[in-house]
């Protein structure tokens, strides 16, 4: 019997299936080894020499597996086909030779890009040794991203208190998401006119027609930048008589895009179904690790972490064959369509995304599918089988006219496009760039060479250039392919690290990076320069896939990069804080000095008239203040006076603004700007009542009504019908809420804490209720069933008092931020739980049970008492 190893539970299952009773097939669960969150791991005075160290849950999954290896014939290493999959296999192999659990044991590494029998199998038959230079490359990479992060942060902690870490590809994501911003913000937008005629046809068919020339000279976008020369210009066509000069028909053949690679699927899955790019990489590993189909588990969609474009021969031959079928032969082109890949990636798996097998039709697999699988699943065959069909035929017509109004002249011109054959179009069409503009593609009428064409209306609109749009995580990949940043197995986990650190938010699929997010990137700008260039950063990426080929020797690799890098961390300590302030007030003076709507200096103190404002930075980070503190104490949060930068809007011209006095207790209510954000006061002292804004309030819309009303909560709704106590409404820590009796239940809005009645406040919380417990209730109702542990016992997700949480047992582990608790897979479900067990989660250990059995009654009762208040709580 031979011990085969791979990385997820799931994965474990379907494999077993396909080898039967001479396999045991056992799972990692991921990386098992990884290097110690403290300095010092990777010792570059000891010729990098790296300190690996085991987790408690990946400790007692390697002791099984190693308990295995020494009863089995020999040992497989059937890891995922790429750079990481590659150091798992090299870890366990590690750790297995520490132990002695190998011996002589054979020792085979196999790959496969799809989970199905037969590429299975193949795999098993054509084993290969471990590729070094492979692991050379995961070695490289993780030594780098570790010295970046444990040298620079701690110049950050001093430096630029608020800024948690930065790392080598993350910083230049950041500084791309913080440069568009600037831009944004420089950008000075301009008016211009365009200049439109609908005309008919001596058919009556009507059509529209833009101005191209005016006068014998060509027109450009921004040329009729006056309302009076757009008025002359109509005035003028109001009174021409319009003719065809020339009709144009252009045959063009359009061309499929091959199939998807790791970026352009979570582009599309973006644009197209609104997917998050971690959420289309989780929905794809599941499709990839294996489905039950009918009593059959098998695997869906090849590998999904990959930037090659070509698909296998049989596949071809599937895709092909699939085609003939389901479109008929005439979309079937002579010969088969191969892509070249564009990137350099050796480290990749070269296979590009694709179905396992092209009979399975989205329309046969959607009854074992969940809706968000086979959408995306949908996407994947048909951009597949597109990539092998004909390509679509199109007729491109172009109408140039003549305008004459006796002396004067004008140009204008019809554009349009007619589909022949649509071919792959048939099965999948591109979606136009969400950043581009959609090019007049309308279908023209019959229109004839020198016939008289009739005019009907001329259509004069004013228009502005607009700034370039903020990144989308979609477009934000796109970009960081095209510059060589990052690669495929890396573009989720950057994302998801700048939003985690509240580097970035997203708000409408947009991109907005935030005060400290900014502040990191300019920062870097202005004392690292180098590490955040683009080209530099694509350089390197080029360098670790050259060491994956064999090319480079990856310690050279850090030895050239240490010896300038750490160089430039020993000048940085060496700088003051100020000097760090000036350069930063200076790279953000847009951000911390916004322009004012009286034109007077913005970087003048508006509540003394005489200090300066400045940057300064403080516990929690960087905020604006006054140089004649403690005798003016003006300040305000980064970014309080630029709108649209996703923060809180318009300041506060002195620091505090008066809305009048408060109905109830006669005391004065002000608006303030603190270095936490703008906030509402009602009185004076350390008794004065106090509130944040809401989310989505901002200081320009505060007057004394809202004031007073936000002031006030929280506010009673009513007596409940049952038990006779009160419902109250108010705003808390996690958002707007209705209270009874201990019991939570969210509301939609702030508005709605101001407008709930006592029925749809009873109705919310009866429904909290049933799905789970208040603070003095039960056990919250399962959200997710996830599957058995292997230990026995269900995996459930639940809905909690802090947020959504995975179940077994006495054990609850917390989603990380951000999960979607609809998306949890049994295998992230056990890590989670392993994680919190090894932290000491769950039932107290049976020698904790004893010494508290042990101890004086009256601690006993003590400790009763704390149960029960925090139970309570």
């Amino acid at each position: 019997m031979d011990v085969v190893v791979v990385e997820s539970p799931a994965k474990a299952k379907t494999i077993n299936k396909y080898l039967g009773r001479n396999y045991k097939v056992l799972a990692s669960y991921g990386h098992v080894r990884d290097l110690p969150a403290k300095d010092g791991s990777v010792k570059p005075d000891d010729d990098f020499s790296m300190s690996w160290e085991v987790d408690s849950p990946s400790s007692k999954r390697l002791t099984e597996i190693a308990k295995a290896v020494k009863d089995a014939d020999g040992l497989i290493l059937a890891t995922d086909p790429d750079r990481e999959g590659e150091a798992i296999s090299w870890h366990v192999l590690e750790v297995l030779r520490q132990k002695r659990a190998l011996k002589d044991k054979p020792v085979k590494r196999v790959v496969f890009n799809a989970i199905t029998k037969q590429s299975v199998l193949d795999a098993m038959a054509n084993p290969r040794e471990i590729d070094a230079p492979l692991v050379d490359a995961y070695l490289a990479r993780r030594a780098l991203d570790y010295l970046v992060g444990f040298t620079l942060s701690p110049v950050l902690w001093r430096k630029l208190p608020g800024a948690r870490s930065a790392g080598r590809v993350q910083s230049v994501a950041l500084r791309l998401v913080s440069d568009r911003e600037a831009e944004i913000e420089r950008f000075v937008r301009e008016e211009y006119w365009q200049i439109a005629a609908l005309l008919d046809t001596p058919r009556a068919d009507r059509f529209e027609a833009r101005l191209t020339a005016f006068e014998g000279k060509k027109l450009q976008k921004l040329d009729i930048s006056s309302q009076a020369q757009a008025e002359d210009i109509k005035a003028m066509l109001e009174g021409a008589a319009f003719k065809a000069l020339s009709v144009e028909a252009k045959p063009t053949k359009r061309n499929p895009a091959p199939p998807f690679t790791t970026s352009t699927l979570q582009q599309a899955a973006s644009s197209r179904l609104g997917f998050s790019a971690v959420r289309t990489m989780q929905i794809a590993q599941r499709l990839y690790e294996g489905m039950d189909i009918g009593g059959e588990t098998v695997g869906l969609v090849t590998y999904m972490r990959t930037d090659g474009v070509q698909m296998a021969p049989e596949a071809i031959t599937g895709a092909r064959s699939a085609i003939a079928k389901e479109f008929g032969e005439k979309y079937l082109p002579e010969k088969p369509r191969y892509y070249s890949v564009k990137a350099k990636n050796a480290q990749e798996a070269h296979e590009a995304i694709r179905p396992t097998d092209f009979s399975r039709t989205p329309a046969a697999m959607r009854p074992y599918l969940d809706a968000d699988q086979a959408r995306l699943y949908e996407m994947i065959w048909k951009r597949a089988i597109a990539s092998q069909m004909q390509p679509a035929e199109i007729e491109r017509t172009t109408v140039e006219i003549e305008a004459i109004n006796g002396s004067r002249s004008a140009g204008l011109r019809a554009v349009g496009s007619v589909i022949r054959f649509d071919g792959f179009i048939a099965a999948y069409t591109e979606q136009k760039d969400e950043d581009s503009q959609d090019e007049d593609d309308k279908r023209l009428p019959e229109i004839r060479a020198d016939e008289a064409l009739a005019r009907d209306k001329i259509l004069a609109t004013q228009h502005s250039t607009e700034p370039p749009p903020r990144y989308s995580e979609a477009s934000l990949i796109k970009k960081m392919e095209e510059l060589g940043i990052g690669r495929p197995s890396t573009y989720t986990a950057i994302l998801k690290t700048l939003e985690d650190r509240d580097y970035v938010t997203i708000d409408k699929r947009r991109l907005i990076p935030q005060s400290k997010g900014r502040l990191l990137s300019a920062f870097l700008e202005s004392f690292f320069e180098k590490y955040v260039e683009y080209d530099f950063t694509a350089d390197l990426e080029e360098k670790l896939d050259e060491i994956s080929d064999g090319k480079l020797a990856w310690k050279d690799v850090l030895r050239d990069f240490w010896k300038d890098f750490s160089a430039s961390v020993d000048d940085i300590k060496e700088l003051r804080v100020t000097d760090v302030l000036d350069a930063l007030n200076e790279v953000l003076a847009p951000l911390v000095f916004p322009e004012r709507e009286d034109g007077s200096n913005p970087r003048i103190c508006p509540k003394c008239g005489s200090g300066n404002l400045s940057l300064k930075l403080g516990k929690y980070g960087a905020f604006v203040g006054c140089s004649n503190y403690p005798e003016c104490g003006y300040t305000r949060q980064l970014g309080d006076a630029a709108n649209g930068n996703g923060e809180n809007g318009a300041g506060l011209e002195d620091g505090t603004k008066s809305l009048g006095k408060d109905p109830y207790t006669s005391e004065e209510i002000t608006l303030r700007s603190g270095r936490f954000g703008p906030y509402l006061q009602r009185g004076e002292g350390k008794e004065a009542k106090r509130s944040s804004l809401p989310k989505g309030w901002t200081p320009a819309s505060i007057d004394h009504e809202k004031a007073v009303a936000l002031l006030s909560l929280p506010r009673d709704v009513g007596k409940h019908p049952e038990s006779g106590k009160m419902i109250s409404a108010g705003l808390g820590r996690y958002g707007p809420f209705v209270l009874h009796d201990g019991t939570y239940a969210n509301l939609e809005s702030i508005e709605d804490v101001f407008s709930i009645g006592l029925n749809r406040a009873v109705s919310l919380l009866a429904e909290k209720q049933s799905k789970g417990r208040g603070r003095n209730g039960g056990t919250p109702a399962a959200l997710k069933e996830l599957g058995e542990h292997p230990d026995g016992g269900a995996i459930t997700v639940r809905d909690g008092r802090y947020g959504p949480y995975v179940n077994h047992g006495k054990i609850n582990a917390t989603l990380p931020k951000g999960k979607d608790p609809a998306s949890v897979t049994l295998e992230e479900a056990l890590v989670l739980i392993a994680e919190k067990e090894a932290k000491g989660g769950g039932k107290k250990p049976a020698r904790a049970k004893a010494a508290s059995a042990k101890k004086p009654a009256a601690k006993k009762a003590t400790g009763k008492k704390t149960t029960a208040k925090k139970k309570e709580e």
